[in-house]
């Protein structure tokens, strides 16, 4: 049999036509598309962050809506330079669940004759559900007894407001919201919790005169499991009753001490011996200098 050209022919224009095909790929994509897109939330101040960092040939757009609304742009957000947006006043219905888009597009002041920018969906965002909540500040009073201290819980300030005022996350999540106290005798392992709906709580029965030490965490029993507990507190202890010097300090403290007055008490002894004997010399050349009487 004789071979025709034409079999030998077509591994040659496919070869010929990659190039081709990866350039109009590139020029119908010039702008790449965002990646690692992530929403980030403590106390409602919604964070949409994403990768990379725009160069000076494209920048990113922000659309966003309800699971049940109309894609809106958020104007702050619009051909941006920057890798994220702030979207905490936009997503005015706490309790309703939002998805954004991440548009590459061309940066502010150019043109581009794309129909469609490469965009990227970010994973859905329920602003009640699945913000963090952030470290609650409290302070502790013991009781008179020795043997109660109250907690007193300043809610969390929220980045959301309303009729000019900011509110805490109390004002939000209102009855639903908790807090979850962990308390252990000091230099002790064992731990022990106590829920309270109140910003005061109050816990009996401890041990009189002993050392306690105290956090709290906000705490949301509807919410997902992974999601229930806020940021733990800074951690309070109270002071201990009866604490002896050698619990106030350590070994090397006191013993640092100790050396610092013995050394002031031999200083002083020390300068008292040498005043009194210079003393006596002058008194003795005194003397000595004194010519006898006539008799």
């Amino acid at each position: 049999m004789v071979a025709t050209g034409r079999p030998a022919a077509l591994p040659t224009l496919l070869l010929l036509s990659l190039p081709l095909f990866f350039l109009s790929s590139q020029a119908s994509d010039p702008y790449p598309p965002a990646q690692n897109v992530t929403w980030k939330s403590t106390n409602f101040k919604t964070i949409l962050t994403w990768e990379p960092e725009p160069s000076e040939d494209y920048s990113y757009t922000v659309e966003f809506s309800s699971l049940s609304g109309d894609m809106q742009r958020s104007r702050h957000c619009i051909r941006s330079s920057a890798a994220l947006c702030d979207l905490s006043a936009s997503l005015s219905d706490l309790q309703a669940c939002y998805t954004a888009d991440v548009l590459s597009e061309p940066p502010r002041g150019a043109t581009s004759d794309l129909i469609e920018p490469p965009h990227t969906r970010s994973p859905r965002f329920c602003p009640y559900k699945d913000t963090d909540i952030g470290r609650p500040d409290f302070k502790l009073k013991v009781g008179a007894d020795r043997r109660t201290t109250t907690l007193f819980v300043e809610d969390p300030l929220t980045a959301i407001f309303k009729d000019g005022r900011q509110l805490t996350i109390r004002d939000v999540f209102s009855d639903q919201l908790l807090y979850r106290v962990t308390y252990r005798r000091n230099k002790s392992t064992g731990r022990k919790t106590l829920d309270s709906r109140s910003n005061e709580v109050e816990l009996k029965g401890l041990d009189r005169g002993e050392s306690y030490c105290f956090n709290v965490q906000a705490f949301i029993p509807s919410r997902g499991s992974h999601k229930q507990l806020g940021e733990p507190s800074a951690t309070q202890c109270s002071a201990h009753e009866d604490q002896s010097i050698f619990e106030v300090y350590s070994v090397g403290v006191i013993a640092a001490a100790i050396f610092l007055v013995l050394l002031l008490v031999g200083i002083v002894i020390a300068v008292t011996v040498v005043c009194c004997k210079r003393r006596k010399n002058a008194l003795k050349r005194g003397k000595e200098g004194v010519p006898l009487r006539d008799v």
